[in-house]
This record gives structure tokens, sequence and C-alpha cells, in this order.
């Protein structure tokens, strides 16, 4: 049997710890020498329908999945003079970098690749960067991906006012980049430009695949609560068009009937004071509300004394629902709790069970999205809410049937959700590790 013998790379120290180890042959080079325009954007002026409009690239833009900026036609139109246009004009494989926003999920500091045809300026929030003769831009592109994604941007953020800002100047000054010869640039691109549009194709089906799911989700909770779970049966028109016909011995009746509301008060305070959080209070917001499946058992805010006396407590067990940014998102309280004014809070009547109600207003969040009000987010007008009728059965034990029914059917959805999910960790984190290794060069291509 013929045997094979594995060439192994000489490696070297980089002496830069995030780097760690290099080829021999690669050297590194301070950012800073590796950039050789540096410019900051503009947001220009209202746009006139005349000569000096142009296409504004934002934050927004940015598709970050895929290192570059989205295909949308839905794009910012601004007015510039033309010495500005003529200093912004972004060209091909022009880098983008966020230099202020971010949030908790995606710190700022993501980079995108400019390779688009049409002609294009860059919003104020970013600066675009021009690459010198030793380093092609699609490669730097790959070193800035994989130093955000590993977290080493976050060396540089400064936040004020809850916005994060970049100290660009610092981290092109203090960080090196490593750099193989342009050939070898060159092969790194278009291997990773391989295998990571193979990993974003498996991640693309993987995401559909839970959208859908959810979807089926969705309408077998509908079904359950508008039809029942009995078979076949005598059915009437129940005169709202979301919920069409339903078992002849149900009712609609409207929320303000079948449930007491309270909505939340912590309303009339300055929204960032300090002086009333930070105590023993569990404290709901919308995004508790939205991060828990069924039930909420885990809270990220608390309220002291003060707090507390500019609040209003809700027991245990009662069904919460936001109406504010993600409005209609539904779940039951596990521990008495305070919420904002954002939050409402619903008891059922002594003949509707918690859980039943929970998969009745589950069914209804596309309901509640459309009746909302559209300003700069959504929000929920609790007097619609409580004018929205909803199917019920009186009939608790054909409650406790819906419920059974649904506890398990949707279980069995989220199982399968789940490994879809696992998977869509697991590509992310394969593919983050691949950029890594390559171009540091402990991965030859």
């Amino acid at each position: 049997m013929e045997s094979m013998v594995l060439k192994m790379r000489k490696m070297k120290a980089s002496g830069i710890e995030w780097i760690g180890e290099i080829p021999e042959g690669w050297e590194v080079h301070r950012m800073k020498s590796c950039i050789s325009q540096r410019d900051g954007g503009a947001w220009g002026d209202e746009a006139t329908g005349e000569t000096g409009d142009c296409i504004c690239l934002r934050i927004a833009d940015f598709d970050y999945e895929h290192f570059r900026f989205t295909d949308s036609n839905n794009l910012t139109i601004r007015h510039y003079a033309s010495p500005i246009i003529k200093k912004l004009l972004l060209q091909k494989n022009d880098i983008l970098i966020e230099k202020s926003g971010g949030g908790e999920k995606t710190p700022v500091g993501r980079t995108v690749l400019f390779d688009k045809e049409y002609p294009a300026l860059f919003a104020n929030f970013m600066d675009r960067l021009r690459c010198s003769d030793f380093i092609l831009p699609q490669y730097l592109q790959y070193v800035f991906v994989t130093f955000y994604k590993n977290r080493y941007t976050q060396n540089y953020i400064k936040q004020t006012t809850g916005i994060q800002n970049l100290d660009l100047s610092s981290m092109l000054a203090d960080e090196f980049v490593p750099v193989p010869n342009l050939n070898e640039q060159k092969l790194i691109v278009c291997y990773l430009e391989s295998k990571c549009s193979k990993i974003d194709n498996l991640l693309s089906k993987t995401r559909s695949s839970i959208e859908e799911y959810k979807k089926l989700k969705q309408a077998v909770i509908t079904q359950a609560v508008t039809k029942g779970v009995r078979g076949k049966r005598e059915m009437k028109d129940s005169g709202v068009e979301w919920i069409g016909e339903i078992p002849k011995e149900w009712v609609c009746e409207k929320i303000k009937y079948a449930t007491s509301i309270s909505r939340g008060l912590f309303n009339h305070r300055p929204r960032n004071d300090e002086r009333y959080y930070n105590g023993k209070y569990p404290f709901i917001q919308t995004g508790d509300v939205a991060n828990a499946t069924k039930y909420i058992v885990s809270y990220s805010q608390t309220l002291n004394e003060l707090g507390k006396a500019v609040s209003k407590e809700f027991p245990k067990g009662t069904l919460t629902m936001t109406i504010a940014a993600n409005v209609g998102d539904v779940a039951i309280l596990n521990f008495d709790a305070y919420f904002p004014d954002s939050v409402v809070g619903f008891i059922p009547n002594k003949n509707i069970r918690t859980l039943y109600l929970f998969y009745v207003f589950s069914a209804m969040k596309d309901e509640f999205t459309r009746t909302a009000i559209k300003s700069t987010q959504l929000n929920l007008n609790i007097d619609r809410v409580k004018e929205t009728f909803i199917p019920v059965t009186l009939n608790v034990n054909e409650q406790c049937e819906i419920e059974n029914y649904l506890e398990s059917k949707c279980a069995e959805i989220d199982g399968l959700i789940a490994k879809k999910e696992q998977l869509v960790k697991e590509l992310e984190s394969y593919k983050k590790s691949l950029i890594y290794e390559v171009v540091t060069g402990k991965q030859e291509v």
C-alpha cells in the first residue's frame, strides 16, 4: 500500500496575540499601513429631483452575512454638491466600515465591500477605506471580518448616550494584519469566496426551512383555536374575516369581555433614569416577552423601591402581550412582576383558561400587527385591542382538549425548529473559524 506523506507548512510566531502563528514568508503589517486613503461619509440634503441627487448607502443597507451591500432596490436618495460627489463617489472594492451605531447583538465595527455597478455615496456613520498596493481589498475585507467576528473590534468601542462609536484611528494605528504575497492573497480570496458561498447557501436553505416550520406552527394553532380539534362538526360564520367559520356552539367575544385588561404604568419617568432600577423587583420588558417560548421565566431588568412606587404589580399567571416594537408577542408570567407601559396584562374570565387564551392570542399575531399604528415603530392601541373579537369555546373540557393537542403538536414542531437552529449555529461557527484559519495561514489553500 502506497504511503502518503503530508506536507506541513513551516510556521513562525507573528508576535501578535490575535493572529498567533503565521506561515514562514508571510509578514504582518500595521492596519494603518494597509490603508492608502480614508474618508468619512456625508448625509447630504433632501433629494431635489435634479442633478446632484445620488444614492446614499447607509448602515441599514449592510448585508453583513455576505460582507457586501444589500441588493435591495429601496435605497436612499440624497442631494450633494458636485465637489462632495467627486470626493466620495464609491469605487468597486472600496471597504466601508461602520464607525457609529451598533447595538448589543451587532456591535459597531462591521465592514462590507462595495461591489455594485451603480454610482453611490455613503452616509456619515461609516468611513471608506482604500487599500495600499501590497494588499487586495477582498483579502483585507476577510481579515476585518475575522477581526470583528472574534470580537477584537470591541476593544475600540466607546459608548455615549446609547450610541456606540468606534475609535477607528486607534484601531488602525494599534492593530496588525497578516499579509501573504499577492498571489497567495488571490488564492485565499478565491477559496473563501467558494467555501463561504456554499456555506451561505446551506444557511439560506436552513433558515428558509425554519421559517416554513414557524408558518406551519402558526397554521396549526390558528386551525385549532378557530375550528377546534374534534373533527368534522356543524359550523357557522363568525362574522370576523381572520377567524372565518367556527363551531356552531362557540362564540366570538370582544377581548374586553373575555378578560380583565391592565396596562403597565412605568411611563412617567425618564426612560434611562438609573434611580429607578437595580432592585429586587422583576421588571418585564418587551424583549422578555418576545424571547419567551411560552412562559416568562427570566428577566434582564429589576426595579428598586423607587421604581416600584411608580409602577404596577402583575401577578403570576398573567397573560402578557407587547403593544410596542414587536407588537402582539405573548407569554405567560411565571412570577409576580412589574410592567412598563409597552406591555399589557390579561387575566381571563373564570370560564376561560389562561393557556387556552395564550394559544388564541398566539394565532392573532398577524391580526395585531395589521391593526397597529405605524410610526417610528409599531404601536398597538390598547382600545383597539379591547374591541378585537376572539373565538371562544366556553366548554372548559374542550379548551383542555385544544391545549393538549397544541402542546403536543407545537412541541413536535419546536423540536424540528431547534434542530435547524442548531445547524445554523454550527454553520455560522464553521464559517467564522474557516475565515480565521485561512487568513492567518493556519489552513493552507
